[in-house]
C-alpha cells in the first residue's frame, strides 16, 4: 500500500487532501505540532506522527515506509524579514527527516512566482523549492495563482468586499491579473502528480480557464450573487494602506492581509501551460468555481478554513493552554442546573459565528470591534462550521483548545487583544443525580493594567457571563 506523509496537516488544503487520499485507499500519516488535534486525525482513518518543523523536534519518530511526502507547511510572521529563515528552517528539517525513510516524491504547493519583482513572501516560497529540490528526492513544484473555494484566504478576502461594499475605493492593484483556480483542480492536480514521471523534478505553473483582472473577479462575483457594485480604483494607497484597508474590512489579520497585498503587486499569471499537457483533467471557469463554491457553503460542507489554522510561526502550542491556571488569576463562574443534557451541548457546540453568544449579542459586537480597532482579530472570522467545534478551530476572537462532546466540556483560549491572557470554559457536572452546566470564565492578568481592566468591566462581566450561562442552559 502506497504510504503519504502529510505535512501542514490542519491547514486549506491539507484538511481538504486527506479525504481523497483516504478514498484512493492510501495510507496517510498525518505529522502535526499540537497533540491535542491527534483525535480529529485519527478519526478520519489516518495515522499521525507529531513534530515540529521548525525545531526538528520529533522528525526522529517518522516512519521508514513513507513514498510521498507533501510540503503543505507555510508561515506567516509579523515580521517580513523573519519570514525567510522560518520557512527555510521547515524545508531544511523536512528533507533531513526523509532520509530516514523510502520517499520517492515529494510534491510541494507553493505560489506563482515568474516575475522579477517578487515580493518577500514569493521570493520565500522560491527559496523553499530550491531546498527541496536538493534533497535527492524527486521532487514537483505546483505555483498556484489565486484559489477559488471556501475558506481560502484570498477568496474568503474578495468575498468580504463585495458583499459589504456597495462602492469600493481600491488600491491600483485591483487592475493587476490574475488566473484564478478551483479548489477542486487543485486538490485534482496535488492526487494526480503522484509517481507521474512527467511531473518529477519539475515546476509547474497552475491556473483555472480563465484570466481576470482583481476588478473583473470582484465584479464577476458582485454579479454572480445579484449585487450592485462600483469599484473605483486609486494610486495613492501604499501597501500599508492598503493591508489596513484589509484587515478593516475584511476578516483577515493583518500579517495575512500585508503578504496578499504584496503579492498582488503584480500580475499572477501562468508563464506555461505545460500542467495541463500532462495532466488530463478538466479546469473549471471562475464562475463554475463560484457556483461550486458557493454550493458547499449553503450544504455547510466546508471542510477547512485558512483561519482554521495556527500558523507555524506563532509559538502558542495548545497544551500551554489545556490546564487553566489558578494561581494569580481571577474568574467568574457560574453553576446552573440543567435539565436536557445533549440539548445544552448543543446549544455550546453551535456558539459564536452567525449563532451568536446567546445573551447581548451587540455587546459582544462591540467588544469585537472594538478589538478591530485595537489590532486583533474581531468577531469578523466566525467560525468554519454553524455546529462542528475541533481544537485549533477559530470561533470569533476564540481559539478552541479543547472540544469533547462525550465530556462535554469545551474550553476556548482569547486571542482578542487584552492587557492579559483569558479562557472560557464550559463543563457538564453531575451532583448527586443532577446535571449543571458550569461555567467558568479565567482572566490572569498582565500588570497593574490588566488588573484595571478587569474591575472597570467586573459589572458588565457579570451580567453577561450569567445571562449568557442561563440561556445556554435552558
Amino acid at each position: 500500500m502506497m504510504h503519504v506523509l502529510l505535512t501542514g496537516a490542519t491547514g486549506y488544503i491539507g484538511k481538504r487532501l486527506i479525504p481523497v487520499l483516504l478514498k484512493e485507499k492510501i495510507k496517510v500519516t498525518c505529522l502535526i505540532r499540537q497533540e491535542e488535534m491527534a483525535p480529529y486525525f485519527l478519526n478520519l482513518g489516518c495515522n499521525v506522527m507529531i513534530a515540529d518543523l521548525q525545531s526538528g523536534s520529533g522528525i526522529e519518530s517518522v516512519p521508514e515506509d513513507i513514498h510521498i511526502a507533501y510540503f503543505l507547511v507555510h508561515a506567516m510572521s509579523d515580521r517580513v524579514d523573519d519570514l525567510s529563515d522560518i520557512e527555510s528552517a521547515l524545508a531544511l528539517n523536512f528533507n533531513k527527516m526523509l532520509k530516514a525513510t523510502q520517499c520517492r516524491q515529494i510534491i510541494y504547493l507553493s505560489g506563482l512566482a515568474n516575475h522579477d519583482n517578487l515580493s518577500k513572501h514569493l521570493q520565500s516560497r522560491v527559496n523553499v523549492e530550491t531546498i527541496l529540490m536538493q534533497s535527492n528526492i524527486s521532487t514537483t513544484v505546483l505555483r498556484s495563482s489565486i484559489i477559488i473555494g471556501s475558506g481560502s484566504a484570498s477568496f474568503e478576502i474578495i468575498r468580504d468586499l463585495v458583499e459589504k461594499l456597495p462602492v469600493m475605493v481600491a488600491p491600483k492593484w485591483i487592475n493587476n491579473r490574475c488566473q484564478p483556480i478551483s479548489i477542486h483542480n487543485v486538490i485534482q492536480i496535488l492526487l494526480n502528480v503522484i509517481d507521474e514521471p512527467k511531473c518529477m523534478n519539475q515546476v509547474f505553473d497552475i491556473g483555472g480557464s480563465d484570466i481576470l483582472t482583481f476588478k473583473e473577479m470582484m465584479l464577476k462575483l458582485a454579479k454572480f450573487r445579484q449585487l450592485k457594485r462600483s469599484i473605483i480604483s486609486v494610486p495613492v494607497l501604499s501597501l500599508k494602506l492598503s493591508s489596513m484597508w484589509l484587515y478593516f474590512v475584511t476578516s483577515t489579520n493583518f500579517s495575512l492581509a500585508k503578504y496578499l497585498v504584496d503579492s498582488m503587486k503584480e500580475d499572477s499569471i501562468c508563464s506555461d501551460n505545460n500542467i495541463k499537457s500532462v495532466l488530463s483533467i478538466k479546469y473549471l471557469d471562475f464562475e463554475s468555481a463560484l457556483k461550486r463554491t458557493f454550493t458547499r457553503i449553503e450544504e455547510n460542507a466546508v471542510i477547512s478554513s485558512w483561519k482554521d489554522t495556527w500558523h507555524i510561526t506563532k509559538s502558542k502550542q495548545m497544551d500551554k493552554y489545556i490546564n487553566v491556571p489558578f494561581f494569580g488569576c481571577i474568574k467568574d463562574t457560574q453553576t446552573i442546573l440543567i435539565k436536557d443534557r445533549e440539548k445544552t451541548i448543543e446549544k455550546l457546540w453551535s456558539i459564536g459565528g452567525d449563532n451568536g453568544w446567546y445573551f447581548l449579542n451587540s455587546a459582544w459586537k462591540i467588544r469585537g470591534l472594538l478589538d478591530k480597532l485595537f489590532g486583533g482579530v474581531g468577531l469578523r472570522r466566525g467560525r468554519t462550521h454553524p455546529s462542528k467545534i475541533n481544537p485549533g478551530d477559530a470561533l470569533d476572537f476564540w481559539r478552541v483548545i479543547y472540544a469533547n462532546k462525550k465530556e462535554g466540556r469545551l474550553l476556548l483560549y482569547a486571542e482578542m487583544k487584552l492587557p492579559g491572557t483569558a479562557w472560557l470554559e464550559w463543563a457538564i457536572v453531575t451532583e448527586e443525580d443532577l446535571v449543571y452546566l458550569k461555567q467558568e470564565a479565567t482572566f490572569r492578568p498582565k500588570g497593574i493594567l490588566g488588573r484595571i481592566y478587569w474591575y472597570a468591566l467586573f459589572i458588565p462581566h457579570l451580567f453577561i457571563f450569567k445571562g449568557m450561562a442561563k440561556q445556554i442552559a435552558k
